[in-house]
């Protein structure tokens, strides 16, 4: 076996007990040590490999929530606000305006040869535009009067369409799912919430959950981790228990030798709404375990426990919302909860239970303290996911308990402002994603993405955690600032703890995987407001080095 020894201008290993390096050895997959050149010559003949010998190197980042439906980014148009980069590099420009989308919807309509197509597009939001008229299907009549059109909104938990939409899909004034948006006057206004109103909408929601995970998007997913630096990436809504069909496709690419990922896939057993043997669904997670491979495993399961606070369906404690009308929708059986949690806890299975509401999160910090009583488990890392409204009470018992956070980071970027001034207000949005409180409380914890709600990049998660900036310009909470040090343990270590993989990934030292992260400047030296902007060369997975598409 070949032994490569790469050397750079500085390696930040996360191992304690040797923190820097300048050289690191790598033999089939395996890192071998680092260190100076000196020290790692003993493990005889080598290979010096010089093309890092500028740039500096991380341990490979891991994304500890993200969506194989970042890859479907490319795949359908995108309207959402901010500029969004593909997979090749490129960049999808945002919509800053009603007019603008007007244009853009005009335009995909008239450049459609089908008349019967629907119109899917993804990424918009209209908390960006509080000034205008309410998105509704008497607005999107409009433009589009004769054609269906469903716009799934950014956070995953919404969609609006036009009245051809509900037609096509027989959703009437009569229809009673919760989450099915209404005018004053009681007609439909276009606005579906949640996942079993979404589902109503056949040829809408279901053809864009079917992009989603199909082949052309799982390919894009690597390219796109790649490109940002990201060697292993969680799929946080895998499909393999709920949809075996696509169990082939999964392993034959991300078996494929250039496949340039791994990915730790979290099943979800249930869609909200819909009934399912738990029992069935959690021996079907352990025999999905045992066909693991080195780029394809299966730690982990999620839960949807509640929807989203831009979208007003999160669910909140006391005093609720700042604003707008609360559509707080609870997307599990509180009283069933344990009983869909036990068979994957007595397994040995961690879950992560998406909880953007404050509320939920008591849900599942109560659910797991009964678990923990009825059949100890004393490292289970179930993680609460998202955990953006986290009280200090809350964090208190989760160090107890033994319960990690995984904290959505980008949304102080993404919709810092649109917290602050209308859902939840000043002194809660300065405590969303309280990550220095959990350093203080001892929580374990993470800080994610969520692509595609938000994309997929590691240094712009850190950057978010350690400036807590907005594009208003507003400070979110200095207090609860993370240093950069401690935003890059977050996404390599602290991520990989979380998926039960520290023992693999997450550090750089002797016997674990040769993951690496090769940028062209140090995160933990340049100026905090800086780290976003740094150049990722690409990443070495393996042992194998994977240049991004946008490489400098």
């Amino acid at each position: 076996m070949a032994t490569t020894i790469y050397r750079a201008r500085q390696i930040h290993t996360l191992n304690p007990s040797n923190p820097s390096a300048t050289h690191i050895a790598v033999r089939d997959g395996m890192v071998l040590g680092a260190g100076t050149l000196e020290e790692l010559e003993p493990w005889g003949e080598f290979a010096l490999d010089e093309r890092f010998a500028d740039k500096v190197l991380v341990p490979g980042f891991v994304e500890a929530h993200a969506h194989v439906m970042e890859g479907a980014t490319g795949l359908m148009p995108y309207l959402g606000y901010f500029d969004r980069p593909l997979p090749d590099g490129s960049i999808a420009t945002g919509v800053k305006s009603y007019a603008e989308l007007e244009s853009r919807l005009r335009g995909l309509d008239a450049g459609m040869a089908d008349a019967d197509a629907p119109l899917l597009a993804r990424g918009f939001d209209p908390i960006y535009f509080p000034e205008e008229q309410r998105l509704t299907n008497r607005w999107l009549d409009r433009v589009c009067p004769t054609r269906p059109v469903f716009l799934y909104h950014a956070s995953g938990h919404l969609a609006s369409v036009n009245s051809a939409m509900l037609r096509r899909d027989g959703i009437t004034k009569d229809t009673r799912v919760a989450g099915v948006g209404r005018h004053p006057d009681g007609e439909l206004n276009g606005e579906l919430r949640e996942p079993p109103a979404m589902a109503l909408c056949t040829s809408g929601y279901r053809a864009v959950m079917r992009a989603n995970g199909n082949e052309a998007a799982l390919r894009s997913f690597g390219a796109m981790a790649r490109n940002v630096g990201i060697t292993t990436c969680t799929d946080l809504a895998g499909v393999l228990v709920l949809n075996p069909r696509a169990e082939e496709m999964w392993f034959r690419v991300t078996g494929e030798d250039d496949f340039p990922v791994r990915v730790a896939m979290a099943n979800i057993p249930a869609m909200p709404g819909a009934a399912t043997d738990f029992d069935a669904a959690a021996q079907r997670v352990v025999e999905l375990g045992e066909r693991a491979t080195r780029r394809l495993c299966f730690p982990s399961i999620k839960l949807i426990l509640d929807g989203s606070i831009q979208g007003w369906t999160a669910m909140l404690e006391p005093p609720g919302y700042l604003t707008g009308e609360d559509h707080g929708q609870l997307l599990t059986v509180p009283e069933q909860l344990i009983d869909w949690l036990r068979p994957f806890h007595t397994r040995g299975i961690n879950v992560h239970m998406h909880c953007n509401g404050n509320l939920t999160q008591n849900l599942a910090i109560d659910t797991i303290d009964r678990l923990l009583r009825e059949a100890p488990w004393f490292d289970h890392r179930h993680t609460v996911t998202h955990a953006q409204l986290t009280t200090h009470a809350q964090l208190r018992r989760m160090a107890k308990l033994g319960i990690c956070a995984n904290f959505f980071a980008n949304h102080l970027w993404y919709w810092g402002d649109q917290h602050y001034e209308l859902t939840v207000g000043p002194e809660r949005a300065r405590q969303l994603e309280p990550c220095a409180s959990a350093l203080r409380e001892g929580v374990h914890f993470s800080i994610h993405s969520d692509a595609g709600v938000t994309p997929l990049g590691q240094l712009h998660t850190m950057w978010c955690a350690v400036n807590r900036l907005t594009p208003k310009g507003r400070v979110l909470g200095v207090e609860e600032r993370l240093t950069p040090a401690q935003a890059l343990h977050a996404v390599t270590l602290g991520a990989a703890y979380q998926l039960h993989m520290d023992h693999e990934i997450g550090s750089l030292e002797a016997g674990k995987r040769a993951d690496m992260t090769v940028l062209d400047a140090d995160p933990l030296t340049v100026a905090p407001e800086e780290i976003r902007d740094i150049p990722v060369w690409g990443t070495v997975l393996d042992g194998r080095p994977q240049a991004a598409a946008c490489a400098s």
